[in-house]
């Protein structure tokens, strides 16, 4: 058989990953139950499908079941004209997806803070995932009264000086507008030798947006897996945010194989589904 990208995606449905449509639409309704008055929703980090075409990510979302998206630049490019970035817009809209939001986008100029919120703003989102220097916040702050389009800063674990931490992220945003908030990324911060969960819950009250990946050893350099494979304890990530009750989107990241990440990532999926219908 043919496992070539594409033809993967046109049999995307047979096999374990078929388990497909039909009994991904009825976890969704389980899901609802078991989750009783709060229900998370399981989204998609674009970054995961850095390798395919914006074509190809629509199809895996409509495969998978998940409606929120939020698209790195190789789906959304910021170089994109007004008219491109407002037909991407149109095109995921009209495939039943919710285009929530974008990143992570690195500010490092002011000019940049102009040029990404004028991108977020042509192509809809309502949220910016990103990464900005410090001295840019008030200028930034200035730009979300405008908009009011969110940013949800997100941390990139013990390499970045910037924000390595969710708590370097509150420390410096605790006091802005109240639509900056934390983009948490869970293997990030557990490579921190921190707990996701204790940290989900400490800055729940500015909590937009949530990354979600497995890391097979809780150490610094510790590598991406397929979620379920590694030492994360993912029950309870679901546990706290049920427990907060997180109405923002579980975007899911998988970094271990670009080329062909369809196979991980439909693994991830199948099994954050099935921590959801236990938790």
């Amino acid at each position: 058989m043919d496992f070539s990208r594409k033809n993967f995606i046109k049999t995307l449905g047979l096999g374990v990953v078929a388990a497909g449509t039909s009994s991904f639409s009825k976890t969704k309704k389980t899901e609802k139950s078991i989750t009783n008055d709060h229900e998370l929703t399981v989204g998609l980090a674009s970054y995961t499908l850095r390798k395919y075409s914006l074509d190809e990510v629509i199809e895996i979302a409509q495969r998978l079941d998940i409606k929120d998206v939020a698209f790195k630049s190789f789906h959304l490019p910021y170089e994109a004209s007004d008219e491109e970035l407002t037909y991407i817009r149109d095109k995921v809209k009209a495939r039943g997806l919710n285009l929530y939001g974008g990143g992570v986008i690195y500010f490092k100029t002011p000019e940049d803070v102009d040029t990404y919120f004028n991108y977020a703003k042509t192509a809809g989102l309502k949220m910016i995932i990103g990464a900005p220097n410090h001295e840019l916040l008030p200028l930034i702050e200035k730009k979300v009264k405008e908009t009011n389009i969110k940013l949800a800063i997100h941390n990139h674990g013990p390499e970045d000086d910037i924000f390595p931490s969710p708590e370097s992220v509150y420390n410096r945003i605790k006091d802005l507008d109240n639509r900056i908030g934390l983009c948490i990324d869970t293997g990030h911060t557990f490579r921190l030798n921190l707990d996701p969960a204790t940290e989900l819950k400490k800055y729940k009250d500015r909590l937009f947006d949530v990354h979600i990946k497995d890391i097979h050893e809780q150490v610094p350099d510790g590598k991406n897996v397929e979620i379920g494979r590694g030492k994360m304890n993912i029950p309870s990530i679901m546990s706290a945010l049920k427990e907060i009750k997180y109405n923002g989107v579980l975007g899911l990241e998988y970094e271990k194989d670009g080329d062909h990440a369809i196979y991980g990532l439909s693994e991830s999926v199948g099994y954050v589904r099935g921590i959801l219908k236990m938790v």
